[in-house]
């Protein structure tokens, strides 16, 4: 697919400030990328703009610059800290003799070097060839339409059209095998909205530590590394809560400013996870300076996926490493938990996360008054082992009241079983 970057390759850094807001990066963020990828980063070359140049993106001045310092340093590779167009590419590596990796392509390695599972493999393919089918145009320049003169015409628009039908169809077939996985997806889906089970989905920015929530909440065995997107594939664990209850969580990929479009689309199913969950624990790292832009930037993805109206507990990862930082729960005026502060490494505040857990999927119950015939009896084992019976005392006649309480769906269940029907009230 792309050309991927080897272990040890040497890597020039380059990074400018923009004046929009919008479309600035963090240059810190492109150094963890780049060492995420198994590069070398050996110079970083910054500078600022109003608006990106149209020819390199960079002006031809700095792209100057890059070209001296990629030899100076014999540097293999240039990872640039924006989206470039195909153009702009294609310029900057005619230039500098060197390939030239855009953010975008740099994420997109990340991922592939990463993904384990059948599904997720299936999920990165698809995203490069939606990448790579938008470069194309003007990308390569063996694929640029050959000029006039007898013999020259046609063969470059015969290559160009071929690599596109070639594309297509490879995306037609990734598309129907990741519809066949949608497919079981929504099976477990089913299974579990019918045993009632709900779902908690672990979000957040790349390395505030979900994975080591992860683990710590359900002694699971999912890698944790102090790198972005060390955990790609979806991992979901059943873990049981204190009132008797159980949860399935969902730990899912990590999150990232401007997380590329093509990606969003290719993990549709698994983010369905996320916009389909009951509640959403939102990973923060509580040590970095810079949490509420990217709290900003996970909701804005959250948004982005259609997940904005699933309610989340905010969770504080990471106190051990902030001075005075003690375990705690917040609530809001309402008296909801909003915000929960823990150490993933140290297990403190876990038992308080739990709690709020706990206390936010507790079921609705429907609390009811029975008098049941002493020929009820079948019904009244029935509710005993549904552990539904609160109160109960007979009557002079025979007859037993019942407290009992028990969720609107087992009502509905028993409601349709014909030998009860007639001893329960009418919903």
């Amino acid at each position: 697919m792309f050309e991927r970057p080897k272990n040890g390759e040497r890597a020039v850094l380059v990074h400018l400030d923009l004046q929009q807001e919008k479309d600035r990066e963090d240059l810190e963020e492109i150094r963890d990328l780049a060492i995420s990828a198994g590069v070398e980063p050996v110079a970083v070359v910054t500078g600022a703009r109003r608006v990106p140049e149209p020819k390199y993106f960079v002006g031809s001045g700095k792209a100057e610059e890059i070209r001296a310092i990629v030899q100076a340093h014999a540097a293999e590779v240039v990872l640039v800290n924006h989206a470039l167009s195909p153009a702009q590419e294609r310029n900057l590596e005619q230039l500098i003799q060197c390939r030239v990796l855009d953010r975008t392509t740099l994420i997109l390695d990340i991922f592939a070097q990463r993904a384990r599972s059948h599904e997720g493999k299936l999920q990165v393919e698809l995203a490069q060839l939606r990448h790579l089918s938008t470069r194309l145009v003007r990308g390569w320049t063996h694929l640029e339409r050959q000029r006039g003169g007898i013999g020259l015409r046609g063969p470059g628009e015969t290559q160009l059209e071929t690599d596109r039908r070639l594309l297509g169809e490879r995306i037609r077939q990734l598309n129907k095998r990741l519809d066949k996985v949608d497919r079981q997806r929504e099976q477990s889906r089913r299974a579990r909205n019918r045993a009632e089970i709900p779902v908690v989905s672990l979000v957040g920015y790349t390395n505030a530590g979900k994975s080591t929530v992860f683990n710590r909440l359900t002694d699971a065995a999912v890698l944790a590394a102090n790198q972005l997107f060390a955990t790609l594939d979806p991992t979901m664990r059943r873990v049981p809560l204190a009132n008797g209850e159980a949860m399935v969580l969902a730990d899912t990929v990590g999150f990232i400013r401007h997380l590329p479009h093509d990606l969003v689309a290719a993990f549709r199913s698994t983010l369905q996870e996320t916009r389909d969950a009951d509640l959403l624990l939102h990973v923060i790292d509580a040590h970095d300076g810079e949490r509420q832009e990217k709290t900003a930037e996970v909701n804005e993805v959250l948004r982005e996926i259609g997940a904005e109206g699933v309610p989340q507990i905010e969770v504080f990862n990471k106190i051990d490493l902030v001075d005075g930082a003690m375990p705690g729960v917040e609530r809001d005026q309402n008296g909801r938990v909003r915000r929960v502060h823990v150490s993933a490494l140290t297990g403190a505040g876990f038992d308080l996360l739990l709690a709020a857990v706990g206390e936010f999927l507790r079921p609705a119950v429907v609390r009811q008054a029975l008098q049941l015939p002493p020929s009820a009896g079948r019904l009244r084992a029935q509710l005993y082992a549904l552990g539904a019976v609160r109160t109960e005392h007979v009557e002079e006649n025979g007859d037993w009241c019942l407290e009992v309480e028990l969720k609107p769906h087992a009502w509905s269940q028993l409601r349709k079983t014909p030998d009860y029907a007639a001893f329960l009230p009418a919903p």
